[in-house]
């Protein structure tokens, strides 16, 4: 008990916490040793006095000696994965790990749900009837032996003290701290054995970091604790002032995944599809460049392959992929509630963060974690920045359960949007 008080006041005062400290304090937090109240002190001495480089790389370490770690070297190749920082209408995984995986790459990802305004591609693909996301570690690695894609839920076998790690966060405000963000992600991705991750970072009012600076800390700590543990890791930074593509919430945006893998896609969510898809494919095949692998990306896109492959992966995971011939299949709420425009001109801006937390009050995601999710609800945001718009013109659609629930979230995504009189350049989603 004295040890554990002493590494937290040295934390406490800026000191310096050793690797023996760290994983004394993730060791006894997991057999009970360590209270809560505990290490939720640490955790605020962290997010007030930071971790070096060297305390972030050991508590990764600590945190994936807590479970499991994948051996995926039966494969003979590696694995590729991609990780979100969250943001809304980001349905880019659905269509990425297809695309990347009929370009010839093994695609793994275990993935987490939603929490707040943030969608979760767990979630997502729950819509589809039948997909199945808990899956053992030994069933996920034989579906990449067989399909070359698997996309399953966290394991719990995986990394496990991050999971009670991140429940403290949430609720003593230390939530927003880059080695703790850094350290989470990067150990459940180092546990899970994929020898190649791309990180989509986002950026702007609808995302976790709201400005470049914040973003660019992060990437680097998570780019430093993958090299040091043998894994190629590389960031994007991505645009999320506005939605992504135009469905947001479950079953809405994995109709819009089916359509862009179709061909249909919308602009922005294409472009940072093929970024990712670019960056992913040159590290993990041999002898192909950025510009090669987005030429190929693009071409396995434009041939229906990626459609194909996203066909053959929901059926290995129990899904009926039934809806992409029949969309209708999917649930839709039975409540729809236009949105118009007040006056005409060009759409300046699209708030993300007010379109994510009104379809979140429609019940698209949770506020705790544990709770329900209803996959028929929505929005469909037609109208984006740099597009001319009429006065009265529909802009936007809401899909409730109730006329009362899809009213409220109607009038929210109105006042997200805000018009210029002047032409409005449209903004490139890919930041770096």
């Amino acid at each position: 008990m004295n040890d554990y008080i002493d590494i937290i006041q040295r934390k406490r005062d800026g000191g310096h916490n050793t690797r023996e400290d760290i994983k004394a304090l993730i060791d006894g937090f997991m057999s009970g040793d360590l209270r809560e109240y505990q290490m939720s002190a640490w955790l605020m001495a962290v997010f007030l006095k930071g971790l070096s480089l060297e305390e972030t790389l050991a508590l990764t370490d600590a945190i994936i000696a807590s479970g499991r770690k994948l051996d995926l070297s039966r494969l003979g190749r590696r694995v590729v994965d991609k990780h979100s920082t969250g943001g809304v209408g980001d349905k880019v995984s659905i269509i990425l790990g297809p695309l990347v995986a009929a370009c010839g790459a093994v695609f793994g990802k275990m993935s987490g749900r939603g929490l707040g305004h943030t969608g979760g591609t767990v979630d997502k693909l729950e819509a589809i009837p039948g997909f199945q996301t808990a899956l053992t570690p030994e069933r996920f690695i034989g579906q990449l032996e067989q399909t070359g894609i698997c996309i399953a839920g966290q394991s719990t076998q995986l990394a496990p003290a991050d999971d009670r790690l991140y429940g403290l966060r949430e609720v003593t405000a230390t939530v927003e701290s880059n080695p703790l963000t850094a350290a989470s992600i990067m150990s459940k991705k180092i546990a899970a054995g994929a020898g190649v991750v791309v990180l989509d970072v986002k950026v702007g009012c609808g995302a976790f970091f709201r400005n470049k600076g914040q973003a660019a800390g992060v990437s680097y700590l998570m780019r430093q604790i993958g090299e040091a543990n043998g894994m190629c890791v590389d960031t994007v930074m991505t645009a999320m002032d506005q939605p992504l593509g135009h469905a947001v919430g479950n079953a809405l945006e994995v109709n819009e995944a089916v359509r862009t893998l179709a061909g249909e896609g919308p602009e922005d969510l294409v472009e940072v599809v093929m970024a990712l898809a670019g960056r992913l494919l040159s590290r993990a095949v041999p002898d192909m460049d950025q510009q090669r692998a987005v030429s190929k990306a693009g071409a396995v896109l434009a041939s229906g392959k990626a459609l194909e492959k996203f066909r053959e992966w929901i059926e290995a995971q129990g899904g009926d992929s039934s809806f992409m011939d029949e969309p209708e299949l999917l649930p839709v709420a039975g409540y729809r509630s236009p949105v118009t425009a007040g006056e005409t001109g060009f759409v300046q801006n699209v708030d993300a963060l007010a379109v994510g937390r009104a379809v979140l009050g429609l019940g698209a995601g949770r506020r705790r974690k544990g709770e329900a999710v209803d996959h028929s609800v929505g929005a469909i945001i037609n109208a984006k920045v740099g597009d001319r718009v009429e006065a009265g013109r529909e802009i936007a659609t809401v899909y409730g359960k109730t006329a009362g629930q899809a009213e409220q979230a109607a009038q929210a995504i109105t006042r997200a949007y805000r018009f210029s009189g002047k032409q409005v350049a449209v903004p490139s989603p890919v930041l770096s």
